[in-house]
C-alpha cells in the first residue's frame, strides 16, 4: 500500500468515526463547550501528510509530527488517542503482510526515542483526565521504549493497553464488531455507532474511569447494552433507547464523555479500510457498503 493510500485512510477513519452519531460524543449535531465538529474535521484533514510518510519514519515521529499539526488547526485535544493508535497500524500497512502481525512487529520494534518524541507530542495534546504515573510519567524524559511506558500505563487506559496487548480490543473486538455491522446493511455511519456501543459495552471507557470512577464507567458500559439489547441504530425502539443514552451523558464539563471508546472505534475503521478487498463502495462485489448510501 502506497504512503498517498495509508494517509487517505487514517483521514477516512477518522472523519467516519467524526461524523457518526455516537452518544456522548462531539457529532455534526452537537458540540462540547469547548471543541467542535469542525475542529475534528480540521483534524482529520491535517495529520494527512504525517501519515503519508508513516513508513519511512519512526513511530515517535509520526505520532509527533501529527500532533503538531493538528495543532496548527485546533486548539484542543481532538485526536491523540487515534494518532497513537494509527502510527502502529499505518506502519505495519507500509511494510505489508497481515496487519495484525505487522502491528504486533511494530510495537515490539518501538524504541526509547519513540518513547521521547510520543510524550512531546502528548503533553503538546495536553489531554484531560491524564493524572501521573509513579514510573515513566509523561512529564519527565523516559528511559524505557513506548511499548514498556504503555504496558506501565494498560492497567488504567485501554490505548496503553492495546500497545501492551497487540491490539487485541481492536482486531478481537472492534473489527468484528463493525464488519459485521456493516454486512448486515447498516451504513457506514449506523455501523460505526452500533461498533463504538459494541466496544463500550464490552471494554468501558477508561477516560470516564478516570475521570468519575470505574463504577460511573461500568453504569455506561450497562446503558450501552441496554441500548443493543433494544435493538440499537436497528429498531425505533433501540433509536429511542440510543437518543436517551446520549442526553444522559451529556453535561457542560464533559465528563461522562466516552472519549476513548471513540478512539478504539476509529482504530476498527482505519483496519476494516487498510484491509479492504476493493475500494469502497464499488459496486456489488464490494465487501462493504459503499459511504453514503
Amino acid at each position: 500500500m502506497t504512503g498517498g493510500e495509508i494517509g487517505s485512510a487514517v483521514q477516512l477513519a477518522c472523519l467516519l468515526e467524526a461524523s457518526a452519531s455516537k452518544p456522548g460524543n462531539v457529532t455534526p449535531g452537537r458540540r462540547f463547550r469547548d471543541i467542535s465538529y469542525e475542529d475534528f474535521l480540521a483534524s482529520a484533514a491535517a495529520i494527512g501528510p504525517a501519515f503519508t510518510r508513516a513508513g519511512e519514519r519512526s513511530l515517535g515521529a509520526t505520532i509527533l509530527e501529527a500532533i503538531q499539526a493538528t495543532r496548527r488547526w485546533t486548539r484542543g485535544n481532538t485526536n491523540l488517542g487515534i494518532i497513537l493508535l494509527a502510527a502502529p497500524l499505518a506502519r505495519a500497512a507500509a511494510v505489508g503482510g497481515p496487519l495484525h502481525e505487522g502491528v504486533r512487529r511494530e510495537l515490539e520494534a518501538s524504541t526509547v526515542e519513540d518513547a521521547v518524541l510520543a510524550y512531546e507530542a502528548i503533553r503538546l495534546a495536553s489531554p484531560g483526565g491524564l493524572g501521573s504515573a509513579a514510573e515513566a510519567d509523561v512529564r519527565e524524559r523516559p528511559t524505557v521504549t513506548l511499548r514498556h511506558a504503555m504496558q506501565l500505563s494498560a492497567h488504567r487506559d485501554s490505548i496503553a493497553q492495546e500497545w501492551a496487548s497487540g491490539f487485541d480490543i481492536t482486531f478481537g473486538c472492534g473489527v468484528p464488531a463493525l464488519r459485521a455491522a456493516l454486512a448486515a446493511g447498516l451504513s457506514w455511519a449506523d455501523a460505526t455507532v452500533e461498533t463504538y456501543l459494541r466496544l463500550l459495552a464490552q471494554v468501558g471507557d477508561t477516560l470516564i474511569a478516570r475521570k468519575l470512577g470505574p463504577a460511573a464507567a461500568r453504569e455506561v458500559s450497562e446503558e450501552a447494552s441496554a441500548v443493543l439489547a433494544r435493538g440499537g441504530v436497528r429498531t425505533p425502539e433501540g433509536r429511542a433507547r440510543l437518543d436517551a443514552f446520549d442526553r444522559a451523558l451529556r453535561d457542560p464539563d464533559n465528563h461522562r464523555n466516552p472519549g476513548t471508546t471513540a478512539d478504539l472505534t476509529a482504530a476498527a475503521l482505519l483496519v476494516v479500510i487498510l484491509e479492504r478487498e476493493a475500494p469502497l463502495g464499488c459496486g456489488e462485489d464490494s465487501p462493504t457498503r459503499p459511504i453514503g448510501r
